[in-house]
C-alpha cells in the first residue's frame, strides 16, 4: 500500500483536501478506498432505538430532547426479548452489525443498565457485531459493556469544538472526548463522526475531521450524517444539505482516515439512488438499514429498497467471517 495511515494531520492539509475540485477529490478518495477496502462490499448495519425520547439534553437537532415539542413518542426501555427478535431479523436481512440506542444523557448504574448488559450478551450470542450508543460513559461502565461482548460504541462529536456550543449547552465537547477515551481504554472499538447541515462553516467540518483524524487510533467507524430536520426542533427550518457537500465530506474523511469504515448515515431518505452512488464512489462503505424504515426516529430507506440499490450498483453486503476490527456511528 502506498497510502500511509497518519495521525499528524494539520488543519491546513485537510482544508486543502476538502477544497479540491470535486471530481479530483472523489478520484483521490476512490483510489485510497481501493487500497484499504473492497469497493463492492458495503457493511449493512441496523440501528434500533431501545429507549426513545425524554432526553434532558438540548441538542438543537434532536427530536428526542424532552424540551422540544415534536411528534416523537416517549418509549421506555424495550424488553430484552423484543430487542433480540429485532436483532435476529436484522441478521436474517444481511446486517452484520446491530446497534442499540438509548436516549440518555449518560449511563447510570441501575437496573436499566443491567438490562442493556443482557441485551449486549444476547446480540453477541447471535454472532453480530454489537454496538451501543447510550450517552456519556465512565471507564468502569465501558469495561462492563466490553465484558458483556460489546464490539463498538457510538459517540459522535457532532460538530467542531468551536461550533459545539452553538448546538448544545448541556454538555461540553471535552466530555465527548472523555467518553471516547473511556471506550478505548476498555478495549471497545470506536464509532464517531458528526452531522453536517447544522449551520456550521466548511472550516468547522474540517476541524471536526481533524479531531477524529489526529486521535492516537482513528475511529474504526466514522458516520457522516446529513441533518434530519425534525419538526419542533430549533433547526427544523435549516436548508437541506446539498449532495455535493455530503460527497465532499465523505471523500475527505476517506482520505484522512483510510482504514476506517465511513458510514453514510442520516439523510439517505432525501437522496436519490444516483446521489448515494456518488457517496459510495467517494469512499462510503456502510449504511444503516432496517425493517421499520426508520433511523432511530427519522425516516430511512427500507431493506428491500437498499437491496435493490445494491443490485443496481453491483454492490453486496459485507459478510464478516469473524468479529475482527471493523476496518462505528
Amino acid at each position: 500500500m502506498s497510502t500511509q495511515i497518519r495521525h499528524d494531520w494539520k488543519k491546513e492539509e485537510i482544508q486543502a483536501i476538502y477544497d479540491q475540485p470535486l471530481l479530483e477529490l472523489v478520484y483521490q478518495a476512490a483510489t485510497v478506498h481501493r487500497e484499504f477496502h473492497k469497493p463492492s462490499e458495503i457493511q449493512v448495519c441496523t440501528l434500533l432505538s431501545v429507549k426513545t425520547g425524554g432526553c434532558p439534553e438540548d441538542c438543537s437537532y434532536c427530536g428526542q430532547a424532552a424540551r422540544y415539542h415534536t411528534d416523537i413518542k416517549v418509549q421506555a426501555l424495550l424488553p430484552t426479548e423484543k430487542v433480540l427478535e429485532h436483532a435476529q431479523k436484522a441478521k436474517d436481512g444481511g446486517s452484520s452489525r446491530f446497534c442499540m440506542a438509548a436516549a440518555w444523557r449518560e449511563v447510570r448504574d441501575n437496573k436499566d443498565f443491567d438490562r442493556v448488559i443482557e441485551m449486549v450478551k444476547g446480540v453477541n450470542d447471535l454472532g453480530l457485531e454489537v454496538c451501543c450508543t447510550l450517552g456519556m460513559l465512565t471507564e468502569e461502565q465501558a469495561i462492563r459493556l466490553q465484558e458483556a461482548g460489546l464490539y463498538a460504541y457510538n459517540h459522535n462529536l457532532d460538530t467542531s469544538e468551536s461550533y459545539y456550543d452553538e448546538i448544545i449547552s448541556t454538555r461540553k465537547f471535552d466530555q465527548r472526548l472523555d467518553t471516547i477515551n473511556n471506550v478505548r481504554k476498555a478495549g471497545i472499538t470506536v464509532c464517531s463522526g458528526g452531522i453536517i447541515g447544522l449551520g456550521e462553516s466548511n472550516a468547522d467540518r474540517v476541524s471536526m475531521l481533524l479531531t477524529l483524524a489526529t486521535m492516537p487510533v482513528h475511529p474504526e467507524s466514522v458516520p457522516v450524517n446529513a441533518l434530519a430536520r425534525v419538526k419542533g426542533t430549533p433547526l427544523e427550518n435549516n436548508p437541506k444539505v446539498p449532495i455535493w457537500d455530503m460527497v465532499r465530506m465523505i471523500a475527505t474523511a476517506r482520505i484522512v482516515m483510510p482504514a476506517s469504515i465511513v458510514r453514510l448515515s442520516a439523510g439517505r431518505i432525501e437522496m436519490t439512488e444516483e446521489e448515494q452512488a456518488w457517496c459510495f464512489m467517494a469512499g462510503a462503505n456502510s449504511i444503516f438499514t432496517g425493517e421499520r424504515e426508520t433511523l432511530l426516529v427519522t425516516p430511512n430507506p427500507g431493506l428491500s429498497e437498499d437491496m435493490q440499490m445494491f443490485q443496481n450498483l453491483g454492490l453486496k453486503p459485507l459478510v464478516k467471517e469473524n468479529k475482527s476490527a471493523c476496518s462505528v456511528v
